[in-house]
């Protein structure tokens, strides 16, 4: 066969066109047919090899055959390698065309996603009208030494920049909420997948995929709607605070206005609010506590859940160790030391002052954008003597008097509120019964009407006749229906004998003892008949409070004052306070003869319970009907002091009386108050010669003293300064504090 086919190599067998034609056969044969070379194999690489060109051959059909056949051997090892090459090809192809149909679905995605966004937009305001709310301005309450009573607005801390706070306060809060922050545009997708194959293995919701950025838009922009819609608007305004601000404005912007729990809004809200301090103070493990809150902040809130909060914290300093920004050493010493959070402020009586001071603040500054520090009269030793001494005489004897609430007020020589309490709890109740609870004064009350009774040429040694009187049908009684018969003016005054003030004023007319009341500072209605005596009338204790200060003072009259001034957080003065008060309104004399008067009350009176061992002390307790009220308004020289002990509803104490209970309270606080302030004599004592027990009395006219005592020739006239010379400003102000 190997022979015959070199035979076949060797020889060319070219066509003969000299052979006879077959008759009328014009069809090719089989030798006639053209074969194509084809590729023999190798006898020693067993590779193929290409043949050598065959011409076809018409005379031998027989060779054609022999080489047919011998060509189709290596044919069949040829077709199975081709079909290897086919399926590698068909493999490669797939691969090309699924990576081609991605291609064409990312694109075709990408479409989708710029029109979805593109309709968002379109239904959406126009882009130039938008811009970030204005942060509701924080107003930061201070007493006179500058040391913070308390927050006010909507946001309950001041606005505090990036490069002021810790900065382990943006360091925590980047770590557990948003560790890519600094290297996405707005919306993360590499954040957003990992979150969506965690929530799916888990079954449920337990990580989220927005950025800070998502979230400074919701709570910029939009409401808390879980709809498609929103999350869409919610990227697209991402994306654009991206584009208008850089990272730092944006975090600083979140960190100032993120919901922290308890009402809290913004880091330094919730320093102040758990740690007591500032967002600038903030230690490691209290950044920690403070970012774990964003997750939930009412379950991890340290004042509900300090073990919660402990835990969360230790997820956070663990993240933040994990990106570098603390070592693991600082992360465990943190998580061991904790943040105990401080006991909640919310029932501090400074509260009563912040509300104060947030009712005043439109009266002074009408309209502001941007924090203001307001700067009180307020001395904090005092508010915090004020605050222990309402709390511990109501817990003590409160209960045995069944009187549950109480107020107090303290005012210095120039009207400068020093304290004010309005009530025992401000947690439990807002309402300032210092400032707007009206109750009548009883007793206390009667100081005015001795007042106009000294104006009008009485002195303390007059002598008046304590007995049983009717007035046009009015006939007031004594404490327990006791009497003295004939007494000094003074000891009227310090028994507190109710037939003497009633005589007195029916005598000097209703109307002169309710002009000499409104001149020294009391602005509540007053009807002028003879029960005004008793203090029928209805005031606040603030202002009878204010009404006594001029005794304190040596008679000049004051509009009580809280507010000192107000600057933004710059230094730039909004507004600050001037005025001498509304002048003199009481003698020196007068005075004087007042304060030898008042000073027997608690020395030898009804208000021994008052006394100072280190300084002298005047003032006037006061019971209403039926004991619903119990009052002691007491001065030194110096600081005058009113509280008042009852019940909201108005009900009965047991018998509790000015001096059995207020004095004792009143006692209490200036015990506290005045340690430290130098002891002095209280004024126009020193003008008044001592009592020589003569002077007028009622049994030397016609027994009830209906038309007025016969005063002596040389009586001073009475001494009547209007209020109007109080300045302007100082009316408008007074108007506020008191409403007329």
């Amino acid at each position: 066969m190997r022979g015959d086919r070199r035979d076949i190599r060797r020889e060319r067998a070219e066509p003969s066109f000299e052979a006879p034609a077959r008759d009328g056969d014009l069809a090719a044969r089989d030798g006639d047919r053209f074969t194509p070379p084809r590729r023999l194999p190798n006898s020693r690489s067993g590779k193929t090899a290409p043949a050598e060109r065959m011409e076809p051959s018409f005379d031998d059909d027989r060779d054609a055959e022999e080489l047919e056949m011998t060509e189709r051997r290596p044919r069949r090892r040829k077709s199975s390698k081709r079909q290897a090459k086919r399926s590698r090809r068909s493999g490669m192809g797939l691969i090309g065309r699924l990576f081609y149909w991605g291609i064409v679905l990312g694109i075709w995605g990408l479409i989708g996603i710029a029109g979805v966004i593109g309709y968002t937009v379109a239904t959406m305001p126009q882009i130039d009208d938008w811009k970030v709310p204005t942060r509701p301005p924080n107003v930061e309450i201070v007493d006179a030494s500058g040391t913070i009573i308390a927050n006010r607005g909507d946001t309950g801390g001041e606005e505090v920049s990036l490069s002021e706070m810790s900065p382990f306060l943006p360091e925590a809060v980047v770590a557990i909420e948003d560790r890519r922050f600094y290297h996405h545009f707005g919306v993360d997708p590499i954040g957003l997948s990992r979150a969506m194959v965690t929530n799916l293995f888990a079954g449920s919701v337990v990580q989220g995929g927005s950025t800070l950025t998502q979230q400074l838009a919701k709570n910029l922009f939009l409401q808390p709607d879980r709809t498609l819609e929103r999350k869409l608007q919610e990227a697209v305004l991402a994306l654009w605070l991206e584009w208008r601000f850089s990272k730092d404005q944006i975090l600083e912007m979140y960190l100032n206005r993120v919901y922290l729990g308890a009402g809290a809004y913004g880091v330094d809200a919730a320093a102040r609010r758990y740690f007591g301090k500032s967002a600038r103070q903030v230690n490691l493990a209290e950044a920690a506590t403070i970012a774990g809150l964003l997750k939930a902040p009412s379950r991890y809130a340290p004042t509900n859940s300090p073990k919660l909060a402990a835990e969360r914290a230790k997820v956070v300093l663990g993240a933040m160790a994990e990106q570098g920004y603390v070592s693991r050493d600082e992360a465990a010493q943190a998580s061991a030391v904790g943040a105990p959070s401080k006991p909640s402020r919310n029932g501090s009586a400074a509260n009563y002052v912040a509300d104060w001071v947030m009712d005043l603040l439109p009266g002074y500054v009408a309209r502001y954008h941007t924090d203001l520090v307001v700067t009180t009269t307020i001395d904090a030793g005092m508010q915090a003597a004020a605050e222990n001494a309402i709390r511990t005489t109501l817990d003590k004897e409160g209960v045995k008097y069944k009187a549950s609430q109480g107020a107090l007020v303290a005012i210095d020589n120039d009207g400068a509120v020093k304290a004010l309490v309005g009530g025992k709890d401000y947690a439990a109740s807002q309402f300032d019964r210092a400032i707007e609870a009206r109750r009548q004064p009883g007793s206390a009350f009667k100081p005015f009407v001795y007042l106009t009774a000294v104006e009008h040429g009485f002195t303390p040694d007059s002598i008046v006749v304590d007995e049983p009187v009717s007035i046009n049908g009015w006939t007031p009684k004594n404490y327990e229906n006791e009497y003295l018969g004939p007494v000094t003016l003074t000891t009227a005054l310090a028994r507190s004998l109710n037939t003497v003030a009633a005589r007195l004023t029916a005598t000097l007319g209703p109307d002169s003892v309710v002009q000499t009341a409104r001149r020294v500072g009391i602005v509540s209605q007053l009807h002028d008949n003879p029960s005004i005596a008793l203090g029928t009338g209805e005031v606040t204790p603030l202002e009878i409070t204010a009404a006594y200060v001029p005794f304190a003072n040596g008679g000049w009259g004051i509009i009580p004052y809280l507010v000192e001034d107000i600057r933004t957080k710059d230094g730039k003065v909004l507004f600050h306070r001037q005025g001498d008060g509304t002048g003199r309104v009481i003698s020196d004399v007068v005075v004087g003869t007042m304060n030898r008067m008042l000073s027997t009350v608690v020395t030898n009176g009804t208000g021994q319970k008052a006394a100072l061992p280190d300084r002298p002390v005047a003032g006037k307790t006061g019971t209403s009907q039926d004991f619903r009220d119990a009052w002691f308004i007491g001065y030194t020289n110096g600081l005058t002091t009113g509280v008042w002990l009852g019940n909201d509803d108005n009900t009965p104490t047991r018998k509790a009386t000015g001096g059995a209970l207020t004095a004792l309270l009143w006692n209490r606080f200036m015990t506290e108050a005045t340690r430290g302030l130098p002891a002095r004599p209280l004024p126009g004592v020193e003008l008044v010669p001592p009592p020589t027990n003569v002077g007028v009395s009622f049994a030397e006219t016609d027994g009830l003293p209906m038309q007025g005592p016969q005063l002596p020739g040389n009586a001073p006239p009475p001494l009547n300064v209007p209020v109007t010379s109080a300045s302007p400003e100082e009316k408008g102000l007074l108007q506020r504090l008191f409403g007329n």
